[in-house]
């Protein structure tokens, strides 16, 4: 594999589960990406694909197992986690509210990571939202009113781009994105997940929960899979030793 900024964080899960009321919403899942990986984690709906990745965010607390974000044992370190790691696209979680506009969002978030005016955001030259949209390929120029555009006019590949580049905003070691291919045909998924290898070959370490792998298009490092927590199968990890030899 060819060499790549490693500012990411590494990512270490260990027989990871969660029990709520209702049983098990995932159980098992282990594996170990390196900073600036792409790792997919597959499973069907209902095998815990969100709670895993909201988990390994330090969003949710765990109830077996183990994991560490770069070195900070979780649950115990959840809020350090937090400060390294972004949400990106997470449907019902963190979804840009369709009335605002481009513009209003990056300002919004801009104001979250200490920059209270952002004004330069209205004209497309604030340097870091700039940079934000460019790592994430959204080019203002490409929608319907610019920076004015709502987000209920964008695609549904323009809002993951969106939301990638409101994540990236703060300058994130962790990256983590829910249902990639929610509502997008294959060319946009292609897209999607090549988008998710750039951001990964910047650097930063981006978990990605999909209900097929296989539209990562061998872009992904690594795929860790949930199965159903009746399954005696359990989870299983593999790297993707092919697509990691192709861009090496």
């Amino acid at each position: 594999m060819a060499d790549r900024n490693t500012t990411g964080a590494a990512v270490r899960a260990e027989a990871l589960s969660l029990r709520g009321a209702r049983g098990w919403v995932y159980r098992d899942v282990g594996f170990e990406a390196p900073p600036g990986a792409l790792v997919a984690l597959e499973g069907e709906a209902g095998t815990g694909r969100t709670s895993l990745l909201l988990t390994l965010a330090g969003r949710m607390r765990p109830t077996g197992g183990s994991a560490a974000v770069d070195g900070l044992e979780l649950p115990r370190h959840a809020a350090k986690v937090r400060r390294i790691a972004a949400l990106g696209p997470v449907p019902g979680v963190n979804e840009p509210d369709p009335a605002l506009s481009v513009a209003a969002h990056l300002r919004e978030q801009l104001h979250l990571h200490g920059r209270p005016f952002a004004p330069l955001v209205r004209r497309g030259t604030d340097r870091r939202a700039a940079e934000a949209l460019a790592a994430a390929g959204l080019d203002p120029a490409t929608l319907p009113e610019g920076l004015h555009t709502p987000a209920r006019e964008l695609g549904a590949l323009d809002r993951l781009r969106l939301s990638t580049a409101l994540a990236l905003i703060g300058g994130p070691r962790l990256l983590c994105a829910d249902d990639i291919d929610d509502r997008l045909d294959d060319t946009a998924r292609g897209a999607a997940w090549q988008l998710l290898r750039d951001v990964a070959d910047r650097g930063t370490t981006v978990l990605a929960t999909t209900t097929d792998a296989g539209r990562a298009a061998g872009l992904a490092d690594l795929i860790a899979r949930t199965t159903r927590t009746d399954d005696p199968a359990g989870t299983a990890a593999a790297p993707e030793e092919e697509a990691a030899d192709a861009r090496a």
